[in-house]
């Protein structure tokens, strides 16, 4: 899973809330109503934020399955609904195919690595590519570049999506550096989140997670898509410079998130 676009759940001890008030159904809620708006203003933003507050409620576990569905669809909906400005994207299918492939060698690679120092070097690489665009503001990686290392860069983000679950960051540091049109920005980040958040689905599913969730999943599915129009209509709005800070926003939130749940 995938924080930045999913989250992480251990599958250690998980808390249970024997009940949910009323607040604190409401309480979630607006998480993921503002969750879903970050996402449609930037391409990311939902599970982080969703994610860790439904958790203060139910267990970790039936938090991310929760949203798992939700969130592959709001990537569906952004993606179809930016498809016009695929010419405009770059190295997409190369990213997607070699996310893929590395995906697949990460799970079968490096199970047995422990965690915690790959965790380090993601929450590293983010917060070191946010320093890096606050010193370089134009900084950006030309399109001879990035085709040559779009392959790497694809296989790195899929064998730690395969090995601890994310990737999410990555892709969207690495996306964000192209400095791409806003429409082939959500298209690119979208896509590649909805083919590892539709694998994720599919091994929820095997192992039988939606047991008893499927009612709290549709109905999750209500906010999320009821406020993307929102969120696109606030994209729409905001200047060049407001589209770069809300995006290195949500991947700072994505480090800072992950260095609480890892270290905390």
């Amino acid at each position: 899973m995938d924080v930045g676009e999913d989250w992480r759940s251990d599958g250690g001890s998980a808390r249970q809330t024997a009940g949910v008030t009323a607040t604190q159904l409401v309480i979630v809620l607006v998480a993921v109503i503002i969750g879903s708006v970050a996402k449609a203003v930037t391409g990311m933003g939902l599970p982080v934020i969703a994610i860790p507050i439904a958790a203060l409620f139910v267990d970790i576990d039936t938090a991310v399955v929760v949203i798992a569905f939700p969130n592959v669809l709001a990537n569906a909906f952004l993606a179809f609904r930016e498809r016009a400005h695929f010419h405009d994207t770059r190295d997409l299918p190369t990213l997607a195919v070699a996310g893929v492939i590395g995906a697949v060698a990460g799970t079968f690679l490096f199970v047995s690595i422990p965690e915690t120092p790959l965790i380090v070097a993601v929450i590293v690489a983010i917060f070191g590519y946010v320093v890096l665009f606050f010193l370089h503001p134009d900084l950006r990686v030309g399109p001879h570049r990035s085709k040559r290392l779009a392959p790497p860069v694809g296989l790195v983000a899929g064998g730690f999506q395969g090995a601890i679950g994310i990737s999410g960051p990555i892709v969207g540091s690495w996306i964000h550096s192209y400095r791409l049109q806003r429409g082939a920005h959500i298209l690119s980040v979208t896509t590649l989140f909805m083919v590892t958040g539709f694998a994720q689905l599919v091994v929820l599913i095997g192992h039988g997670e939606f047991a008893g969730r499927v009612p709290a999943t549709l109905l999750a599915c209500i906010p999320v898509l009821g406020s993307i129009p929102l969120g696109t209509r606030l994209r729409d709005r905001v200047s060049a410079r407001g589209f770069d800070l809300a995006i290195v926003g949500v991947l700072s939130v994505s480090g800072a998130a992950l260095a609480i749940e890892t270290f905390a």
